[in-house]
């Protein structure tokens, strides 16, 4: 099995692309597996910043066809040519795949380094694949080794002292951009019900602020509040709040924006300015809002530009965790591509000794003898399996796991079948040959 990834980021493209891409961002990996038997899992990874698609093909010969199973099916729900969305996406395989994801879990890929929300999407992007079924074994190791790096990473560097997300720092530009510096006084309306919208919430209530209202075009505002506080909003009421605010914050990306001409209009009498904060891939405020007076706009892109550079020896702290434990778990996955190796040894080993124990019983039956020739001959088999079997897990750690298969091909005659696949037509094990056997020193 074969691990790959799909990327197309704030680093590469403008977020607008990424945006569309995005589209249809829920069905994806469902839809790919049910469509292509290249894609053996996937995983979606997608926040205000990035699109992301992780993979696990049946081998690497797959892994072509995978990525234009996704491409295809990225085409088809954002509206975009397959030339486009090919050029968007950077391909990732092998060891690539899990320092990037690693990196990006502990934010040091984020617009805002070190930011902390991240962390929180990746554990989140793990469970809705696992609840869909598109999560793959090796998938499901990866992204549990990411939340652990993030988790190190925030533990034993300053980037995790400092508590910065891109939520904060929006918050600190509409500070300085504010008549006041007092959250108490402010009226906020936050549009959504996400990951995003609770903790703008959280940090909204961390300086003090106490008037805030929520709207959802879902209708989940009341759900939302029940749980942080606040005040919902429906869409007769929405107008209102939306004309007494200072900051209104876009956390939702849902079809539905505000738009310039009909804030102007809501606004008309409004004597205060307003701080619009756009925190949504999508947009949930039409960009026009900026022109509007006594209105000032921040978006993803503002936020980025002032994000703060994290120190140098806090940054090559970080890095070095995270190359440690993608090293590692490469390491990791190299060891487990032999098991199907070990098993297969093991098991041609143990049929030519059932094959031969059937003939000691064919000749003394189930005695007391025969009993103890097999106990010696197990501890011995045992005993000549343990050297290729760490041999097995050395190599494989040096990435010479195919020499090993090739060794037990040309010495043995043995074909390596994959993890996944039974084995066919066993011979019968002496117990089910009617013989009991003391099992405690088998191999």
């Amino acid at each position: 099995m074969v691990l790959f990834s799909l990327v197309a980021t704030h680093a590469d493209i403008d977020l607008e692309t990424v945006a569309q891409l995005s589209t249809g961002a829920s069905g994806l990996a469902t839809s790919a597996l049910a469509e292509s038997p290249a894609v053996a899992g996937a995983v979606v990874l997608s926040t205000c910043n990035r699109f992301e698609i992780y993979g696990e093909a049946p081998n690497p010969d797959d892994v072509e066809a995978a990525r234009a199973a996704l491409i295809s099916r990225i085409s088809d729900t954002s509206g975009l040519n397959k030339q486009l969305v090919s050029r968007a996406f950077n391909t990732r395989t092998g060891a690539d795949v899990s320092r990037h994801l690693f990196a990006v879990s502990s934010g040091l890929d984020s617009a805002v380094v070190g930011e902390r929300e991240i962390a929180g999407q990746v554990r989140r992007a793990l469970i809705s694949a696992q609840h869909e079924g598109t999560a793959s074994s090796g998938l499901v190791r990866l992204f549990q080794a990411a939340s652990k790096t993030a988790k190190d990473v925030g533990a034993q560097t300053a980037l995790g002292s400092r508590g910065l997300s891109i939520v904060s720092v929006a918050l600190d530009l509409a500070t300085d951009l504010s008549e006041s510096n007092d959250w108490a006084s402010k009226k906020v309306v936050v549009f959504g019900t996400g990951a995003y919208a609770g903790a703008t919430m959280s940090l909204l209530r961390e300086r003090g602020c106490t008037d805030i209202s929520v709207f959802s075009s879902s209708g989940r505002a009341a759900g939302f509040v029940a749980t942080r506080g606040g005040t919902a909003l429906d869409s007769d009421s929405l107008p209102g709040a939306v004309a007494a605010a200072d900051v209104m914050i876009g956390c939702s990306g849902s079809d539905s924006r505000v738009e310039a001409d009909e804030l102007a209009r809501i606004r008309s009498a409004s004597p205060q300015p307003l701080i619009a904060i756009d925190l949504a891939l999508t947009h949930d405020f039409d960009p026009a809002v900026a022109e509007l007076d006594g209105v000032e706009l921040l978006t993803l892109e503002s936020v980025r530009l002032a994000a703060p550079q994290e120190q140098a020896e806090s940054l090559t702290q970080a890095s070095g965790i995270v190359a440690g434990a993608a090293t590692a778990f490469e390491q990791e996955r190299e060891a487990r591509s032999v098991d199907s190796a070990i098993v297969a040894l093991r098991r041609h080993t143990m049929d030519v000794l059932d094959a031969e124990m059937e003939k000691v019983r064919a000749r003394h039956g189930c005695t007391a003898a025969a009993e103890e020739v097999e106990f010696a001959l197990r501890r011995m088999v045992k005993q000549l399996l343990h050297v290729p079997t760490v041999r097995a897990r050395e190599l494989a750690a040096n990435g010479q796991q195919a020499d090993y298969v090739a060794g037990l091909e040309a010495v043995y005659g043995i074909t390596v079948e994959q993890p996944a696949q039974p084995a066919a037509g066993k011979a019968p094990r002496a117990a089910e040959a009617g013989c009991p056997v003391d099992r405690s020193e088998s191999a």
